[in-house]
């Protein structure tokens, strides 16, 4: 049985808690730290935590825990982290890691050399939609990856720290753009190096000083590419949608809106998360812990704890998107490709894989197609000239 203080009292830390708390779990949440006393005394009340604080080393120290979940903004990131690697206590932190690389290295360094358990709480690569996917990947389903596509749109943050460029490293791109990048890294390869970001970010609706609207596309080094879309102007709900290009084949995911749960209603009520009406044709999520990830994620997380390994997602993972985000900030300044400098690479080198296909001694194959009378056209390339033609099968 793991003992947690959970660090935050706000949306996060209620659905790390419910998480940890459903179904009769053995893990539990021992005590609350929050920076206001109602909002701690609050929070124990509705989610039985037995205590709560507003001293977050208190909260940290306290003998009876053994787990620091860090549901914070994210400029009390470095400092949680610090204080749970002086207690000696795993710890787990929400996304992003940092609000820049540095700040994301730093803490990487201190659990490493503390030889504490860490683990990045990135919640969307945990989805049972994306687990089974990541299964059908990892076993050539469709081939090698060419393209992954990863979009999480919605009306904006609850909080207003998030709308605060300083104590949030940025808006959109940072809110939501670090979710995509995982995604589309778990679907690329994390062992694949990402080498370079174009990016594209405007203030379009809201009066703040950070993005509220991103794109960016990253290149890695076996020549794939993650696309990605985050937006906090998105009016409907919330959008999370992925897609995953491969050589053999493709795979939709749309995780939250239109999954086949609709409803129409005329009272108010809570729907789902950034749902933006009560009433009229409404779309309900049936277990939405479970569909965000957080079932998963809290389970892999606690597993590998108690059998001494490594989760999917450890502090390294949310150093390397740090690093990224920071190249698509750069590259939003320039209007360029920008480099992706990451310090310390622990993954492998991958070259661009060849492409061409022989067809015989003469041709390389392009394409082959069925077409509506039964014969097949090839689309075929001269080796020695380059010239392309097409023929059908049958002919000589």
């Amino acid at each position: 049985m793991r003992k947690v203080t959970m660090l935050g009292s706000g949306l996060i830390g209620m659905f790390y808690t419910l998480t940890l708390h459903e179904r009769r779990s053995k893990d539990k949440v021992e005590v609350v730290y929050s920076r206001t006393e109602d909002h701690a005394k609050e929070f124990a009340e509705n989610y039985g935590v037995p205590q709560w604080t507003t001293d977050m080393e208190e909260a940290i120290q306290h003998p009876d825990t053994d787990v620091v979940v860090i549901g914070l903004p994210n400029h009390q990131h470095l400092e949680a982290v610090q204080m749970a690697a002086d207690a000696g206590k795993a710890v787990l932190c929400t996304k992003p890691l940092g609000r820049t690389a540095e700040e994301g290295k730093q803490m990487l360094d201190i659990v490493e050399e503390a030889g504490i358990f860490n683990g990045y709480l990135e919640d969307l690569v945990y989805t049972p939609k994306t687990l089974k996917a990541l299964e059908a990947i990892e076993d050539g389903a469709i081939g090698r990856v060419i393209v992954a596509r990863s979009r999480e749109t919605h009306p904006g943050p609850h909080s207003a720290w998030f709308w605060d460029e300083e104590k949030a490293g940025g808006g959109a791109m940072i809110d939501m753009g670090c979710h995509c990048l995982e995604i589309c890294r778990n679907f690329i390869g994390k062992d694949v190096r990402p080498v370079e970001a174009m990016s594209l970010m405007d203030t379009l609706v809201h009066p703040i000083t950070a993005e509220d609207t991103a794109v960016a596309w990253v290149r890695f080094e076996n020549g794939a590419i993650a696309q990605i879309e985050s937006s906090w102007t998105f009016r409907g709900g919330m959008d999370l949608r992925d897609e995953v290009s491969g050589t053999e084949g493709t795979i939709w995911i749309n995780h939250w809106l239109r999954t086949g749960f609709e409803m129409f209603k005329s009272g108010s009520g809570y729907v789902a998360e950034k749902a933006e009406t009560e009433s009229g044709w409404v779309f309900p999520v049936g277990d939405e812990n479970a569909a965000l990830g957080y079932s998963d994620m809290f389970a892999d997380m606690l597993n590998s704890l108690d059998e001494g390994q490594e989760p999917r997602e450890t502090f390294y993972d949310g150093y390397v998107i740090n690093a990224i985000i920071d190249a698509c900030y750069r590259s939003a300044e320039s209007k360029n490709w920008e480099p992706i400098e990451i310090e310390d690479w622990r993954g492998g080198s991958y070259e661009q894989p060849e492409t061409t296909v022989s067809y015989n001694d003469q041709y390389n194959l392009i394409k082959e197609e069925r077409m509506p009378d039964g014969r097949v056209k090839l689309i075929l390339q001269d080796k020695e000239t380059g010239a392309v033609e097409q023929r059908y099968e049958e002919e000589d």
